[in-house]
């Protein structure tokens, strides 16, 4: 990245008399959301590794989900911190420029505990006001790098942030269990409880296809661990066939054989592929909706086109 783009990108943010009334914490969003009967609306973002791709997400991706007035919007951080900085310039960024509620994530692992708390000082200086508390992965290793570890677990994460106060902190969750827990799903769910105990507000979940892997992990952790806090389905609009096997076989989620059969016979008819995706998820977010989730998370990969059709689609906005 360009020192231009990096000028362009950390600006110093504006006094908080400014920027801060917009900017609401998230557990708050879901109360209100919930007092209304109406589901909380969000979009997560990458940071884009071009100035190219600064333009793009600024200028043309951000206008156009802005149109639907979503609750608030997330900034992933890559693994071993790789984008730390430009997280929270770009999460910075959005505030100041569209008042829009957005969330830094954070991940733990390769990184010091003092790292952790020197980026949680920036955050809040900058009026950030919500933080996704996740282990994450360690950088992809070119010798025999040494990476060093602030917490091991991501619940040691969420309890560090919660003493710090003054965030909203979220969690990810697995309806179908993490792709690293070899112990059984009821395992992994525990875990999640674990994060909830300690201080997240909110569940954020991996993406899946079979919704009845969703309602199984809400009410497990629902009615038998009796967490409260809300479960918001992650859904990810299949844009293209070879890049959504990438996708599931790396996060571990299940692409059911019938839908895999289904992507096959599209072949390489690219558009007919990402109109099939947009149809799937709005009967996908529609039985959700129906079936009590608190909410939708759609991960855009930083494209506002199926998102917003999808959304359109359900009359979530006027």
């Amino acid at each position: 990245m360009t020192s231009t783009t990096n000028a362009r990108l950390t600006q110093t943010p504006a006094p908080a008399s400014v920027a801060t009334p917009a900017i609401r914490l998230i557990r708050d969003i879901y109360a209100e959301r919930r007092a209304q009967g109406r589901p909380a609306l969000s979009f997560e973002f990458f940071p884009p590794k071009t100035p190219k791709g600064d333009v793009a997400l600024f200028e043309r991706t951000l206008p156009a989900l802005q149109t639907l007035q979503p609750d608030f919007y997330s900034v992933t951080y890559g693994a071993g911190g790789s984008t730390r900085d430009k997280t929270l310039a770009i999460v910075d960024r959005i505030q100041r420029e569209h008042g829009a509620t957005t969330m830094a994530h954070l991940t733990c692992i390769s990184t010091s505990r003092l790292e952790i708390e020197r980026y949680l000082f920036e955050a809040r200086a900058k009026g950030i006001r919500n933080i996704l508390a996740l282990r994450g992965d360690p950088p992809l290793a070119t010798g025999s790098e040494q990476f060093e570890r602030g917490f091991e677990y991501s619940y040691q994460l969420v309890e560090f942030i919660k003493q710090m106060g003054d965030f909203s902190i979220g969690t990810a969750g697995f309806p179908e269990s993490h792709i690293a827990c070899t112990e059984g799903r009821h395992v992994d769910w525990q875990r999640l409880k674990a994060k909830i105990d300690r201080g997240a507000d909110f569940v954020l979940t991996q993406l899946f296809f079979d919704n009845d892997d969703y309602f199984t992990f809400r009410d497990h952790l629902v009615d038998t661990l009796g967490v409260s806090v809300p479960i918001t389905p992650g859904i990810l609009p299949i844009l293209n066939t070879g890049q959504i096997k990438r996708f599931t076989a790396l996060c571990g989620a299940t692409l059911p054989a019938a839908l895999a059969t289904k992507l096959e016979r599209y072949g390489d008819d690219a558009d007919a592929v990402a109109d099939f995706g947009i149809e799937l998820a709005t009967h996908q977010c529609e039985a959700l909706l129906a079936g009590g989730a608190p909410g939708l998370h759609f991960y855009s990969l930083n494209k506002p086109h199926a998102a917003t059709q999808i959304v359109r689609n359900l009359a979530l906005r006027d």
